[in-house]
């Protein structure tokens, strides 16, 4: 999409005004992502000028939250790269994403009351699901309400809120389209729980079946632990280096009792939801970017 390199030069105008060559240099570093939020915000509010500007805060805001998040899991790649904790230190990491986020809320602070409302909200959510998403890693999770909600704090409320806003932004049914990005950032996160297990090292940018491994009990492994008759083998396993044949052991596991089916066809459920919601609006191009997400192999 040749609308995003807009949003990108304006996030790079942005860093700049912060009049910080090392914040500049630390941009220029970050791997690019798909810029989910931005393609949605641009097919509901069109291109133009508040529409690039709130593209550029949501990515900021996102980009500031895995720099975070990357401290917190301890995490040396992200999307196939070095992180920057791991090319700098942690400190490094948590200063440049309070730079990220700061910015982003100064941009905010100049934005439609109701939109800048609408953001700065999901950034409240969007922490607290991190740390729910910390504590859910201190026991073995059985229970699908606290990982619904960790998902949709973690990820989906800032998807739902760029979502509302786009729409405020361009007078469209706000209720239609939070919901729709709500369900396609459940939906999202469920798709990335489900691909830490389908795919391979080399494609996901990062091991294979580390969502177990650093204690999140994620929608497979709910479904296997309701469905399996050891399930104190399952649990044996959490939090601990996988063999080849532990790991082969739970896939197979899965596949019996289909788990990976069921997975799928729960996140595509919600996917279908989301695009009901929105017919009113007849956009071919949400329904793909829906489509793309649930049936994207990375």
């Amino acid at each position: 999409m040749e609308e995003l390199s807009l949003v990108k030069n304006q996030i790079k105008k942005y860093v700049k005004e912060c009049g910080d060559q090392k914040s500049i240099e630390l941009f220029e570093m970050l791997a690019q992502g798909k810029m989910l939020r931005s393609k949605l915000i641009l097919k509901i509010a069109g291109v133009n000028d508040d529409s690039v500007k709130l593209c550029s805060v949501v990515e900021m805001i996102h980009a500031a939250s895995l720099l975070h998040d990357d401290v917190i899991d301890e995490a040396d790649t992200r999307r196939g790269k070095p992180s920057i904790n791991a090319l700098f230190d942690n400190k490094t990491s948590i200063m440049f994403g309070d730079i990220l986020y700061s910015k982003a809320f100064t941009e905010l602070s100049q934005m439609d009351k109701k939109v800048s409302y609408t953001i700065s909200n999901a950034v409240t959510l969007l922490s607290i699901g991190e740390m729910i998403d910390v504590d859910l890693t201190n026991d073995f999770n059985t229970s699908y309400d606290k990982y619904f909600d960790m998902i949709f704090k973690k990820t989906a409320s800032l998807i739902e809120a760029s979502a509302k806003a786009a729409a405020i932004l361009a007078n469209k049914d706000e209720v239609a389209f939070a919901l729709y990005g709500k369900n396609l950032g459940l939906a999202f996160q469920m798709i990335d729980d489900i691909l830490d297990i389908t795919q391979d090292s080399k494609t996901l940018g990062k091991p294979a079946m580390l969502d177990f491994v650093e204690g999140k009990v994620t929608i497979p492994y709910l479904l296997l632990h309701e469905r399996i008759e050891d399930k104190e083998k399952l649990k044996s396993l959490y939090k601990k280096p996988l063999s080849a044949e532990e790991s082969a052991w739970i896939k197979d596991e899965m596949i019996q009792n289909n788990v990976l089916i069921d997975s799928i066809s729960q996140a595509q459920k919600l996917g279908l939801e989301a695009v009901e919601a929105i017919k009113m609006d007849e956009s071919e191009d949400l329904k793909n970017i829906m489509n793309q997400m649930i049936h994207r192999e990375f």
